[in-house]
């Protein structure tokens, strides 16, 4: 009965707690963030059509994953311009929604309509283009979704009466959670769905396969449906509130400033803006002019603008709080920037472990759903540890769940399943690996989040919050430069075949995976323990 009665407070306290402290008003900025966690919907069926579909190797898939990652450097003069013109941020999460529709009406054009797509461009540029649109449109959803987390938390009670400090301040720690939560069910969703969907899928005709993919693509088109409608919810709730407020004898514009709907916008800030668009002026030149070495032109010249931005909001901060910011954006930094063994990977699970779409989408669907229980499971572990101490401890963790797939490459699988009479397969092991694996993502997350909230100065906080983010985003784009590198070094391909004629055009070679595999789990072990120990011993901390 204590057991029972343990596990139960821990229930309350950690689950049913944020159902009883769920409010209407929260439901907007959950809506986009679903719409988020929704959009992996398309993630394997992409993989398998890059793969069976287009020739396009490890190394190009890693330089257009930089690309990709871009955007997100955005958020800098993307959040300025959210609190700029706060009453109309919803045109943005409309533009985002348009630019993500576009995105999947060309995956559709390609997979329902291929020759008509042939006649105005190559298969491989609409990929690219539709690859590129579908980060823009959900930057600017995030965007405008961090900044709606901030409204949905009220300042009066229901009578028009000013809420306490600590009532508001525990109210945005649910709405900051139950974010995360609304993320990670769209993702658990969507594997439920992926699985239901690309049950077979492996053993269909080719025909049968691209009716499978297609069908998958168009019901993603819920996506930017979702997000659509969180903001059309949120104006009817503004609406509402007004009216209650009028009821009880305020007048409109006092009710406007009861609700904070219309609150006065703060300077422009010119070094944000002028930041953002030269950041998008050298982007956009560079990109276009195709010269060797762009990405790490558009690399280096994006983290100095961060950089100058960031050196110019933490004037407000006191030396020893900036140390601590410093310290802490280091770490974060580095942990975030690991490179990773690309799409080569991936491949040699499909082509030499067997693993088809159905199987994947069955190890999303166990990942997703872990994480969720990680979040609430490692709660107070996040709370009580330094930074340093957490990333420490998941990079240690996270370099001993690398060694089964490293180990199955070198034969690890056909040892345990002879022993085992076929029990303890590849397919086990990547089951359980993913099972252990899967929380550590989001553990690493949210005192990243916590920190960059905790840190701002209280006048700018949505751009304080989008210029760290973006600087947290540079190391993923950083992360994969360095994916491209290590493909470079180490070449990995799969079997491509013509389209036309079924002629093999390049042979699949996976003898140098293993040493890829072994190179990437080295350097994510020792450049954050040594990141650590060097900062120990400067001037700089960590929260």
């Amino acid at each position: 009965m204590g057991f029972l009665t343990t596990v139960g407070g821990w229930l309350d306290e950690n689950i049913f707690a944020l159902g009883r402290e769920m409010r209407l008003s929260y439901l907007p900025p959950l809506m986009v963030y679903v719409a988020a966690g929704i959009s992996g919907l398309t993630g394997i069926v992409g993989t398998f059509y890059v793969k069976e579909r287009l020739g396009l190797s490890a190394e190009f898939l890693a330089a257009l994953g930089f690309w990709m990652m871009l955007p997100w450097a955005l958020k800098m003069p993307l959040g300025h311009l959210v609190d700029l013109m706060w009453r109309w941020k919803s045109l943005l999460v409309y533009l985002g929604a348009g630019l993500i529709t576009l995105s999947l009406l060309i995956m559709i054009g390609l997979l329902g309509h291929l020759e008509e797509m042939r006649a105005i461009a190559t298969v491989e540029a609409w990929y690219v283009t539709a690859a590129l649109l579908a980060p823009i449109g959900y930057v600017l959803q995030d965007v405008v979704a961090d900044a709606m987390t901030v409204e949905a938390v009220p300042r009066v009670d229901k009578d028009g009466n000013p809420l306490t400090l600590e009532s508001r301040k525990s109210m945005h720690v649910t709405m900051q959670t139950l974010g995360r939560v609304a993320i990670i069910s769209g993702g658990i969703l969507v594997s439920v769905v992926n699985v239901y969907v690309l049950q077979g899928v492996g053993e269909l005709p080719e025909a049968g396969k691209a009716a499978a993919y297609l069908f998958v693509y168009e019901l993603a088109l819920i996506i930017p449906l979702v997000s659509v409608t969180g903001v059309l919810f949120a104006s009817w709730l503004r609406r509402r509130d007004i009216k209650r407020l009028v009821a009880q004898g305020h007048s409109r514009m006092e009710s406007e400033a009861l609700l904070g709907v219309n609150p006065d916008p703060p300077p422009v800030n010119w070094w944000i803006l002028g930041g953002g668009l030269a950041f998008t002026a050298v982007s956009l030149s560079v990109g276009l002019s195709q010269i060797p070495g762009g990405e790490e032109i558009i690399f280096l010249v994006s983290m100095a603008i961060v950089l100058f931005l960031m050196w110019r909001l933490t004037g407000e901060l006191e030396p020893e709080a900036r140390n601590v910011l410093v310290g802490t954006a280091i770490l974060i930094f580095v942990f975030r920037a690991i490179p990773g063994p690309g799409a080569g990977s991936t491949w040699w699970m499909i082509d030499h472990l067997g693993f088809d779409q159905q199987f994947l989408a069955t190890l999303s669907l166990i990942g997703a759903t872990l994480t969720l229980a990680g979040m609430f499971i490692f709660r107070r572990f996040m709370a009580e540890r330094s930074i340093a101490y957490i990333i420490g401890w998941l990079t240690i963790v996270g370099t001993f769940l690398s060694l089964p797939i490293i180990g199955m490459y070198y034969g690890l699988h056909e040892w345990t399943a002879s022993l085992t009479n076929g029990v303890v397969d590849a397919r086990f092991i990547a089951v359980i690996d993913t099972a252990l694996e899967s929380p550590l993502g989001q553990i690493a997350m949210i005192p990243m989040l916590a920190w960059i909230a905790n840190s701002a100065p209280e006048a700018l906080k949505a751009t304080f919050f989008a210029v760290m983010a973006s600087f947290t985003n540079l190391a993923l784009s950083a992360s994969q430069l360095g994916t491209k590198y290590m493909n470079q070094i180490f070449m990995v391909t799969r079997e491509v075949t013509d389209p036309d004629t079924g002629k093999v055009t390049v042979p699949a070679d996976y003898s140098e995976l293993g040493p890829l595999l072994v190179s990437v789990t080295v350097i994510g072990l020792v450049l954050p323990l040594l990141a650590i120990f060097l900062l120990r011993y400067s001037r700089f901390r960590n929260a």
